[in-house]
């Protein structure tokens, strides 16, 4: 028998038993026990374990966005409504996939990740928000978790590099192949029959938690029509999205009649979301000119707020063409005329950074964590900005300061690498690209990094001792992988 990508996805990471329930459309859902079997075949520790894995393995297959600003909305977005889950204490953690195509995706561990594509397609933050409420619903019903139990023969690597490429289409077929053979190999049965139950459970879950958190429950059938009917344009190029989420006219009807039972009220879009979705716009663009001309359109349409936004955009565009004049007379007008905006200041920073003018950068992005200090973004950039100056000392210091989720993050290592090559201490700058292409998924280069750092004159016992342990880690994965292959 031969399986369909779509096949193997639904296999590994939608439910393998349906769940039925009983309750008033629109008033919490009394969910049934599923039974909790941490500890029988994979723990709470290996489902951590095997998010980060899956996570890894995404940054070597994909781009997923660096920008701390982008990352920080998503996250913001995506934590307002894991809190108003049925399931808030579970980890999430939520991130946007540099690609066009429409997609969006659960992973194991609560790792979350949307396409850019999909985000420019939404035309209100509720329609963005029903998406990821959706997935969360497949964390939170312990879909993945339970598909991850019935492959529990595999490796943590491989399954999570197997899930991971399935997610993405089947980018590695080799891999994808090696993996089903183990899957058979092993005699772990799937049952494949209750896709439609399982994505109509995370719809209705998913409603339920846009309305906890204060999210138009309308948007959700609202988006699957929309996907619905440009699907007839695409051909044989269908959206992974659609793919591993059929829409369906029952889905929509059901999506819809649930959602009008809800009291009818105005959902207004954060600046942040019409602000990052003009960014995103910008980052995807071939064409700056047909972008420039798109943004120019809004100038004199819609709200002022809209107007501010294209305005925005109109810079964003510029500051990428290195049209720094431009792009510092529209953030200096914007951040006057909003002060207490961030992403407009922290533009028109960037733009006297990207500029090399670091003095000025410096000031900007120094005043800016004066005034948003819990800001993560802007002390990411505003360290991207010492670094670049060559103030290596003082971003060593602010670098440290960080708190641990921030350390965790690839741009991290990358910064610490440069730091301490700046500082002259070759042994800690490849120690911190080997943790950099570590978190890229990239291990056979973590481990030469480890082993240059090792080769460096002066070690001390201390250090030593960091770098035969993390070298000794990476071979173990290494190993692992390539067992479970």
């Amino acid at each position: 028998m031969k399986f369909s990508p779509c096949h193997i996805f639904f296999a590994l990471v939608l439910v393998l038993f349906p769940v039925t329930y009983q309750a008033e459309l629109n008033t919490k859902i009394d969910l049934p026990d599923m039974g909790d079997s941490s500890g029988t075949i994979i723990t709470p520790a290996e489902e951590k374990e095997l998010g980060e894995y899956f996570f890894r393995s995404l940054h070597s297959q994909i781009t997923i966005n660096q920008d701390a600003e982008i990352q920080e909305y998503i996250q913001t977005i995506g934590q307002k409504l894991a809190a108003n889950s049925d399931a808030p204490s579970l980890p999430f953690h939520f991130f946007v996939v540099l690609e066009n195509d429409i997609n969006a995706f659960a992973g194991p561990g609560g790792y979350i990740g949307v396409n850019s594509g999909l985000i420019v397609l939404t035309e209100a933050e509720s329609e963005l928000a029903s998406v990821m409420a959706h997935e969360i619903a497949h964390v939170t019903q312990r879909h993945l978790y339970r598909a991850a139990e019935a492959a529990g023969r595999l490796s943590l690597p491989t399954m999570a590099a197997t899930i991971a490429a399935i997610l993405l289409g089947t980018q590695s077929p080799a891999l994808g192949q090696a993996a089903i053979m183990a899957i058979m190999g092993s005699s772990v049965q799937f049952q494949i029959d209750f896709t439609r139950e399982n994505e109509m459970e995370a719809d209705r879950v998913g409603m339920q938690t846009l309305q906890e958190a204060r999210y138009d429950p309308r948007s959700m059938p609202t988006f699957f029509e929309r996907l619905q009917q440009s699907s007839r344009y695409y051909g044989k190029d269908v959206p992974e999205f659609l793919r591993t989420h059929p829409v369906t006219a029952s889905r929509i009807s059901d999506t819809r009649g649930r959602a009008e039972t809800y009291p009818y009220r105005q959902y207004p879009d954060s600046l942040s979301y019409q602000l990052i979705r003009a960014k995103l716009k910008v980052l995807a663009s071939n064409d700056d000119a047909a972008t420039t001309k798109q943004f120019q359109s809004g100038l004199t349409q819609g709200t002022t707020e809209q107007r501010t936004v294209a305005r925005y955009g109109t810079g964003l565009v510029a500051l990428k063409a290195q049209r720094y004049i431009e792009a510092e007379s529209i953030f200096q007008q914007l951040a006057k005329q909003n002060p207490g905006q961030s992403h407009y200041a922290t533009a028109l920073a960037r733009t006297a950074l990207e500029s090399k003018n670091y003095r000025l950068a410096l000031t900007r992005y120094q005043q800016l964590t004066e005034q948003f200090p819990s800001n993560e973004a802007i002390k990411l950039e505003y360290i991207t900005a010492l670094v670049r100056s060559g103030d290596s000392v003082t971003a060593k210091k602010s670098l440290s300061s960080l708190p641990y989720k921030t350390q965790s993050l690839p741009v991290y290592y990358e910064l610490m690498a440069q730091v301490h090559n700046d500082l002259k201490k070759p042994a800690e700058s490849h120690r911190y690209l080997a943790e950099y292409y570590y978190a890229m998924g990239q291990i056979q280069d973590a481990i030469f990094q480890i082993r240059l750092a090792q080769q460096s004159k002066g070690l001390n016992q201390h250090l030593s001792a960091i770098l035969r342990e993390r070298r000794d880690f990476f071979l173990h994965e290494q190993i692992e992988a390539r067992r479970g292959q």
